[in-house]
């Protein structure tokens, strides 16, 4: 299928052949747009604008806690002896 140009070089908007390719292109992006906003959401959990977890949320403060436990069992004396004797 040639495809007529214009004397810059651009395909000339008025062909039958140029009409034909937006109309496809136009709906592959609708099948496009209709299939991502379908997907399963993987996380329910809120977030900021910057894109972090809020952590106003009962989830964010049970997230919060998750870490504040792995922080504090990190500097434990047994795990400060494993360290030692790696």
């Amino acid at each position: 299928m040639a495809v007529k140009t214009t004397a810059s070089g651009k395909m000339d908007k008025r062909t039958k052949e140029y009409k034909e390719l937006k109309e496809r292109l136009a709906k592959a992006r609708a099948a496009k747009a209709k299939s991502s906003t379908s997907k399963k959401q993987t996380s329910t959990l809120k977030k900021t604008a910057s894109g972090k977890v809020d952590k106003r949320t009962k989830e964010g403060k049970a997230i919060c806690e998750r870490m504040a436990k792995a922080r504090k069992s990190k500097n434990s004396l047994v795990n400060r002896l494993k360290r030692l004797f790696r």
